[in-house]
């Protein structure tokens, strides 16, 4: 699975990805495509290398070279084509040359600036002194493409001729273009050797973009370097950037939580409103953050590599395919099944499933959901506002109401029923007295029944 796969999941990726101050569309393309790690020591690897980038970033001083370097990746282009056309043994035309012109020599360049910045140890670019010395031999340093009369004392001679006879330039210029033609296929024999480091090079240039774009987003948004973890995932501080900025647009506080989960189903159950699916959102982001090499929204953070994310929210009603929001939601939830009794690790979050039934069915269908995948390969979080019996899960419950406002903190709870808060929830938005206060009769007259 690539990044591009699941860039518009409703966890908030996609936000995520459009903050990166990224300056080449390779580097965006390169990490679109992207695979996710499954492995706890090439995740280290990439963190490695990203908090190099990041105490670079931090110190007020590098804000020159940032912006000197940014500046020279917007320069960075796909040349993909051109060197599969020099590993095909295709004869490069004019453009093409200049491509790898143009990309040797910003290597060149960027080489030597990693190189004073002490970042070259953590990538290290390819040597283009050899791609240079044949595109560029009168040693100009100029990132333009000409087939220069120091290729052929004839065709010099030829030019030369030109310029001279007016009357013969077309059978001139035909024999020019034939030496030209010849200097190309040479160019191209020449380069071929070195089409593995051209290739090299414009990875390493789109690793540097990648890296430099994610530690400015971790300094911005005041995102950590997480710990690999075994089994269990915890988070102190956890907050979703996208909701914290939406809160703080509107001059809102976004309160963080605090959560632990592993191989043991933890429950959490709280009013609407509770902030329960926020919770799911920002678990899920985390999780793809950590395995796609990203900083963590936290205080901090301990996270358990896994090798499937699911991420089940209601009110997935599919029109294209005919289904319901129900019918959306058990064929999600069914792949988690199906999921569980194969090999790897997998992480589901699940939103208040089956809420959209009866409450008979819905508590039953949770219940029996828990119990199925209990012991399992499956590391679940769910999110319910039905009472559960469940001896086998971790309970958590959302504060809420706390002298009068809402604590959105989540407190394990041994026992109990879900809070029922509905009503002061609504009291609270100012909707119709009369509703609320009739509504609390109902409710006083069904508890003395």
């Amino acid at each position: 699975m690539q990044l591009k796969d699941v860039i518009e999941s409703p966890c908030g990726l996609r936000y995520m990805f459009d903050q990166l101050d990224l300056q080449s569309s390779f580097g965006r393309r390169s990490l679109l495509d992207m695979p996710m790690m499954k492995n706890a020591s090439e995740i280290g690897k990439c963190y490695a290398v990203l908090k190099s980038f990041h105490d670079f970033v931090l110190e007020p001083e590098n804000t020159p070279y940032i912006n000197t370097l940014q500046s020279k990746l917007q320069c960075l282009k796909d040349v993909r084509t051109t060197i599969r056309h020099l590993g095909e043994s295709v004869v490069l035309d004019d453009i093409e040359l200049f491509e790898v012109k143009h990309l040797a020599i910003l290597t060149a360049d960027i080489s030597e600036r990693l190189h004073k910045l002490g970042l070259d140890r953590v990538i290290a670019l390819p040597d283009m002194q050899n791609v240079i010395a044949i595109l560029d031999p009168d040693g100009l340093k100029i990132a333009t493409f000409y087939i220069y009369d120091s290729y052929s004392e004839d065709l010099k001679e030829l030019r030369a001729l030109i310029r001279k006879s007016p009357d013969m330039q077309e059978e001139l210029l035909l024999k020019a273009n034939e030496i030209e033609d010849g200097i190309r296929l040479e160019l191209s024999r020449k380069l071929r050797p070195f089409a593995a480091e051209i290739e090299q090079a414009q990875r390493a240039l789109a690793q540097v973009d990648i890296n430099l774009a994610k530690a400015l987003q971790m300094k911005q948004l005041e995102l950590v370097f997480p710990s690999v973890s075994k089994e269990t995932t915890s988070y102190r501080g956890l907050f979703h950037p996208q909701v914290k900025e939406s809160l703080a647009a509107v001059g809102k506080l976004y309160q963080p939580v605090d959560i632990c989960f592993g191989q043991r189903p933890t429950l959490i159950t709280g009013a609407n409103m509770g902030g329960k699916t926020v919770v799911l959102k920002t678990l899920t982001l985390c999780q793809y953050l950590f395995q796609f090499g990203f900083g963590i929204p936290a205080e901090k953070a301990e996270i358990d590599v896994r090798d499937e994310i699911y991420f089940c929210i209601g009110d997935e009603q599919s029109i294209e395919k005919g289904l319901s929001s129900f019918a959306a939601e058990m064929k999600n939830i069914d792949a988690v099944i199906k999921a569980s009794r194969k090999e790897g690790n997998i992480v589901a979050m699940v939103d208040e499933p089956a809420r959209t039934t009866n409450p008979t069915e819905g508590a039953a269908l949770v219940t029996a959901l828990i119990e199925l995948l209990s012991g399992k390969n499956v590391s679940l979080v769910l999110t319910t506002h039905y009472d559960i019996e469940s001896a086998s899960s971790k309970r958590l419950r959302v504060k809420g109401f706390v002298d009068g406002q809402m604590n959105y903190q989540l407190v394990e709870v041994k026992e109990g029923e879900v809070p029922h808060e509905a009503l002061n929830i609504a009291e609270s938005l100012g909707i119709d007295e009369e509703w609320i206060v009739l509504a609390k009769k109902v409710v006083e007259f069904d508890h003395f029944k």
